[in-house]
């Protein structure tokens, strides 16, 4: 019976290595968007690239938003879809641009068209990064 043991373990550990492999991008690179695309892209979302690697199948880019706060983006190849986003904010960052539906911290305020109170200001929320 105790030999059993470190069988099981065996085989709990490799089965449980196979639902992480799961994040790995597995188009055919026939269908791969351009490195030259992913640049692009990452200008469209307001980002300077700084590195551009391909890891796991997936693009990989590592660069900073128009704040200066890094940004680290997983992109699936053919798509150009975001599979991954990794923030590191300055201090004192506006957090705002990649929550939606968050107030921005340096909003402006505005007088409100309708009936309400004018001591209500109204903040304009920059787009979130899709």
């Amino acid at each position: 019976m105790k030999s059993l043991l470190p069988v099981a373990i065996v085989i709990a550990l490799t089965s449980s290595g196979a639902a992480w492999a799961s994040d790995d991008c597995r188009r055919p690179m026939a269908e791969w968007q351009s490195r030259d695309a992913v640049t692009v892209r990452a200008t469209e979302l307001g980002l300077t690239t700084e590195r551009l690697r391909i890891d796991d199948g997936c693009y990989e880019l590592r660069g900073r938003d128009g704040d200066g706060n890094r940004v680290e983006l997983t992109l699936e190849p053919a798509t150009l879809a975001i599979l991954e986003l990794e923030v590191r904010f300055r201090p004192g960052a506006d957090a705002s641009r990649y929550l939606p539906g968050a107030r921005a911290q340096s909003g402006k305020a505005t007088k409100p068209s309708t009936g309400k109170s004018p001591s209500t200001p109204t903040t304009t929320v920059p787009n979130p990064v899709h």
